[in-house]
């Protein structure tokens, strides 16, 4: 699902047209480098909870556009007082909780999406890092050239090791994950969130643009329960589960969840395409309601 359209002005309108009802409450999780802030949305008031992850680089507005969708479903089948994927929407709504981050990297996608204006205070900077270059539809990164995706404290040196070898040596469109963890600001709102919630959380899905793949693999950290979630979800979806070998220390959020939280967290590689969004969805649906319940 390559969508290059749905950027935060277009979040803030999805956000304006249901922040009346009364089943959502919409707050802020933080603010990005540019000050734009971070939508939190919580479905549900139960103890229990889990939270669903979006739009975490620049390339990736469509995941943010996944959760806004599911979130207007879930209104709309909760108005219904409907029962989906056996899960009466009542129960869902009293005893599960969602939290929604669609958009955790609103000034990567402006850049990826509208290019970076005369205005920007960053902007010659930023220009040197996309090698002079005004086409910023590649640009992973946040508005200073952090992959938030590699900013979490799982296997972080191993990282930086990696990124040496690699020629990465500050910020850039993909690849550099910053000068320690959590070191900006819209991973260290998130990780906030998540310790300070860390025992009523259940688990995460990190929603991300890929080959159709269910990654939950940290070293050693692994745990029945996670591997039986991810078999589960993986019969949801149909994508395969699994072990990247060579990607188990990078950062990511998932990783992260599981070292420092012990909780069940996957990162969900979406293999949808923008022409292909319905079915894309339709194939995520299961999972995005019955995750709650299975964690």
């Amino acid at each position: 699902m390559k969508d290059h359209t749905f950027d935060y002005e277009k979040l803030c309108q999805l956000l304006q047209e249901i922040e009346k009802e009364p089943a959502v409450q919409i707050s802020t999780l933080g603010r990005s480098i540019l000050g734009k802030e971070i939508p939190l949305l919580q479905l549900g008031k139960g103890k229990q909870a889990v939270l669903y992850v979006g739009g975490m680089r620049g390339t990736e507005g469509a995941t943010a556009k996944l959760l806004m969708d599911f979130a207007a479903e879930y209104l709309q089948q909760l108005a219904r007082n409907a029962t989906v994927f056996e899960y009466p929407m009542q129960y869902l709504f009293a005893e599960r909780r969602i939290y929604l981050v669609p958009m955790l990297n609103p000034d990567g996608i402006s850049y990826a999406i509208n290019g970076i204006g005369q205005e920007n205070p960053m902007r010659e900077r930023v220009l040197r890092m996309n090698g002079q270059s005004e086409d910023f539809c590649a640009w992973g990164a946040n508005a200073r050239g952090v992959d938030l995706g590699r900013n979490f404290d799982a296997g972080f040196e191993k990282n930086k090791q990696n990124e040496i070898q690699n020629g990465i040596n500050g910020g850039a469109p993909t690849g550099f994950s910053g000068e320690y963890p959590e070191s900006e600001p819209e991973t260290a709102a998130l990780c906030r969130f998540l310790r300070f919630y860390r025992e009523e959380l259940r688990g995460v899905l990190s929603f991300q643009l890929g080959g159709g793949e269910i990654f939950c693999d940290c070293d050693d950290n692994l745990t029945a329960k996670t591997m039986s979630v991810g078999r589960v979800l993986s019969r949801f979806t149909g994508y395969r589960l699994a072990r990247p070998e060579q990607l188990t220390s990078i950062g990511s959020l998932s990783d992260w969840c599981i070292r420092e939280l012990a909780r069940p967290a996957f990162t969900m590689k979406c293999g949808i395409e923008a022409e292909k969004y319905d079915l894309a969805y339709e194939h995520l649906r299961k999972t995005l309601f019955s995750f709650p319940c299975i964690v």
